[in-house]
């Protein structure tokens, strides 16, 4: 019965990736890929790896080591970017039209709907994911997001007092005009 709930389930989505030729297929194909492995991350017999630049923003988020220039600032931003994704202080993407709204709608339906299928699979999930290490890997993945978080805040804070640029800074920080002359007074 079960098996069957899936092939259908993998129908719709199929013919939901053949609909969705505006850019909606490829996440629908990763969604249902991660819902269909997600037994294999129950019994930990699949991880996916923490990035380095949250593994190093875990063992220490306030670092400020090699972070002397506005460059260094902005290329670890950037590297916690691209592990994280957009920071808050970003603009929000352009909103998708009411097509493209409901064909994404329906693929989160169906990778939400395949995901419940194979997680129903596994009797006692709780305790297989607490048994298997699973779960204390997805705590570690969790407090790896939050220090990463609270790094890339703690660079941007670094990069106002430096008077950088974003994304060395805020998105909305207007960095102060350098003075292009150096004046030294003969006293001091």
């Amino acid at each position: 019965m079960a098996a069957r709930r899936i092939l259908a389930l993998g129908m719709v989505a199929a013919a939901l990736t053949a609909c969705a030729s505006n850019g909606a297929g490829g996440r629908l194909g990763r969604g249902l890929a991660d819902a269909a492995t997600q037994p294999l991350e129950d019994l930990n017999l699949r991880r996916d790896p923490i990035p380095a630049v949250l593994g190093e923003a875990l063992a220490n988020p306030y670092s400020q080591r090699g972070m002397e220039t506005c460059m260094a600032i902005a290329l670890q931003v950037r590297h916690l970017n691209e592990a994280l994704g957009p920071d808050q202080d970003e603009p929000p993407p352009p909103r998708a039209g009411l097509s493209q709204q409901a064909v994404e709608a329906l693929a989160d339906a169906a990778v939400d709907a395949v995901r419940n299928e194979t997680t129903d699979f596994i009797p006692l999930r709780g305790w297989v994911r607490e048994l298997s290490g699973a779960e204390r890997h997805s705590r570690r993945v969790q407090a790896a997001i939050q220090a990463g978080r609270a790094r890339r805040a703690f660079l941007k804070g670094v990069g106002m007092r430096q008077n950088c640029a974003p994304p060395a800074a805020p998105s909305w920080f207007m960095p102060r005009p350098r003075n292009r002359i150096n004046l030294r007074w003969p006293w001091g």
